[in-house]
């Protein structure tokens, strides 16, 4: 294997991780169980595009009945992520959150790993209850979210306002 996937091992093998090493691959299993549910992760290095990227793999897919509401779910949660985002293949359903970081010239740390894979692992259990209550329920996105980003303390309509008041606004030239 590589460079980048050897540091994944080594950091994974000193933080206490089971995982699994699919044969032939720079990719990885592991479980996790977080405080609003478990659910399968996979991490994979790409040595010639000097990256690794970390996934949370939300256990249901989304019928095919509700993949409108959850890809409005993900829009709604993508805003305003700093590090990652939701994504769902509409053939199957499958809904993860993918973290990822271009090491090209530089080392990939200890320290970068653990932000990586941690900042997955939290961001995927605030918003599991929200897509279990989409998927589920009959609540709309928009509310769900509201939610979860009060309960969190994510701040993202403070931001949009003060956008607007320093003049970030969108000026789309019509009245």
């Amino acid at each position: 294997m590589g460079r980048i996937f050897n540091a994944v091992v080594d950091y994974l093998t000193e933080d206490d991780w089971k995982y699994t090493v699919l044969d032939g691959e720079s990719t990885l299993m592991l479980s996790f169980r977080g405080k609003s549910g478990s659910w399968q992760c996979f991490g994979r290095a790409d040595e010639e595009k000097q990256c690794f990227s970390f996934y949370s793999v939300l256990p249901p897919n989304a019928t095919e009945e509700k993949r409108a509401v959850v890809a409005e779910f993900i829009n709604r949660a993508n805003y305003g992520l700093i590090v990652g985002n939701f994504e769902m293949d509409y053939r199957d359903g499958q809904v993860r959150y993918k973290t990822s970081i271009d090491i090209e010239g530089g080392e990939l740390t200890p320290k970068m790993i653990e932000n990586i894979v941690y900042a997955n692992l939290m961001t995927m259990d605030d918003y599991f209850p929200g897509f279990m209550e989409v998927m589920y329920g009959a609540k709309e996105p928009a509310a769900v979210i509201e939610e979860i980003e009060t309960r969190c303390g994510y701040e993202h309509t403070a931001d949009d306002e003060e956008d607007e008041q320093e003049g970030f606004a969108t000026d789309t030239g019509t009245d």
